[in-house]
């Protein structure tokens, strides 16, 4: 029997945050009331409503005493050496989709975008988006609803 080794899942966290992540978000089934279960079969969200670039990607390690928490417990930053897991923050802007509610959340890897928008662009509609990349996390959520008086801040922790 073979296994994935540690320092192969090393080298795909590495790869990983070589690439341009973004998280998208949608409005779901508006028949949700509360999360549903998610599909590890899924390519992408039932509503997305837009995605916004990263803000912060950086390795991290267990540590029940870390400053990362996260529904999947405490982590401690581990800027000197990579590991396999790998911390990632989205800050989306008051105004991004202030009118929706939200009930989806998906992390997007290699999402291209359309190469005619402005530069420092951060927050990305479906116009905006010629290849939606591939989705590596789903999250089906209460539902969000969304104001332009609120700053939204999405953590994760992926382990490879």
């Amino acid at each position: 029997m073979s296994v994935l080794t540690e320092s192969g899942r090393i080298a795909i966290a590495e790869a990983i945050k070589e690439q341009p992540l973004h998280l998208a978000w949608g409005e779901g089934d508006g028949l949700w009331t509360t999360p549903t279960a998610e599909n590890v079969a899924s390519t992408a969200l039932i509503a997305e409503v837009g995605r916004r670039q990263i803000f912060e990607k950086r390795f991290c390690t267990p540590d029940v005493a870390g400053e990362i928490i996260v529904p999947t417990g405490r982590f401690t930053f581990s800027d000197a050496t990579p590991t396999n897991n790998l911390y990632l923050s989205f800050k989306f802007d008051f105004a991004d989709a202030s009118d929706k509610v939200i009930r989806e959340l998906g992390v997007f890897s290699s999402t291209v975008l359309d190469p005619g928008l402005p530069v420092g662009q951060m927050y990305f509609t479906g116009a905006n988006v010629t290849d939606a990349g591939i989705l590596l996390l789903l999250e089906h959520t209460a539902p969000i609803h969304r104001n332009a008086a609120t700053r939204e801040t999405f953590e994760f922790v992926i382990t490879f």
